[in-house]
């Protein structure tokens, strides 16, 4: 993602992206060095099977940082009693905090590119109180139905506000049935002059939505990046795993109403939420 999608995220921060080394993966690997014409300052490993560590192990590096087996093959180590954190951020953190012997704060870093909130100014203009829909996620159980993200936009669209759906790459599909349903609606990503926008553009928009509605989805992650007071919708997802990092947000679970599945999310418990936000200063 890093490489593509997400790469103007990471403009300066990240020199180059090995998209798959090859490596990792066999036993037979432990015999042989990886990336033999490589050598690193500092290797993190953020996954924790075993088997790949060991051979990441043999790469050559300065310092190798490794939660595996409770940093069991780690060049540094936490110190005696750390118990592994819920979130997968909090996990990373706490690596790059045993890699530099420094503590790292949990905040949201503002991420501001002039011409995309300029863009965003214009595709969704003052004026107007939006309330932002993302109804898509990378898995189809992740969604919850989009008849109900369309009642979320009609019982706000009669309050007075605008609705602006935001669609992904892979839910251009969607469009023409939820501009039928929801006619009062902005759908500012599938706009001309938004045309090849990457996400820095979700971003902008979701600085200027006074709340939003999103699956367990990396178009939620991008709106709760920009700002936007977020209800945040799970169902067999785990929330404690990868909740977005927003100051102001409501997670809604299927679980709280008898369920796994996004089903058992009723209209009114988001729409409370909805209502909750934007009563917040």
């Amino acid at each position: 993602m890093f490489s593509g999608p997400l790469a103007p995220l990471v403009e300066g921060l990240i020199d180059e992206v090995i998209e798959d080394a090859g490596i990792g993966i066999r036993w037979m690997e432990l015999l042989r060095r990886p990336l033999p014409c490589r050598r690193f300052d500092l290797v993190i490993d953020t996954q924790r099977r075993v088997p790949t560590t060991l051979i990441l192990r043999r790469l050559r590096c300065g310092r190798f940082i490794s939660g595996a087996a409770n940093f069991a093959f780690s060049s540094v180590r936490p110190p005696r009693g750390y118990r592994k954190p819920a979130t997968m951020i909090r996990q990373i953190l706490d690596l790059i905090e045993v890699a530099s012997g420094a503590r790292v704060e949990e905040r949201i870093a503002p991420l501001y590119d002039r011409e995309s909130y300029a863009r965003a100014a214009a595709l969704l203009p003052d004026g107007a109180v939006y309330v932002g829909l993302v109804p898509g996620a990378g898995g189809r159980h992740k969604c919850w139905p989009r008849e109900r993200f369309v009642e979320i936009g009609r019982r706000q669209a009669k309050a007075g506000r605008v609705p602006a759906v935001i669609l992904g790459p892979d839910e251009g599909a969607w469009y023409a049935e939820l501009r039928a349903a929801l006619p009062e609606a902005r759908f500012p990503l599938q706009e001309e002059s938004a045309r090849g926008a990457g996400p820095l553009l979700t971003i902008a928009l979701a600085a200027r939505m006074a709340a939003a509605v999103s699956n367990d989805s990396g178009g939620g992650h991008l709106v709760a990046a920009g700002g936007a007071p977020l209800v945040s919708l799970w169902g067999p997802t785990v929330m404690e795993k990868a909740p977005p990092q927003t100051p102001i947000l409501i997670t809604v679970l299927a679980r709280d109403f008898g369920g796994t599945a996004m089903e058992a999310i009723p209209v009114d418990a988001v729409h409370a939420a909805v209502e909750t936000l934007l009563r917040k200063p």
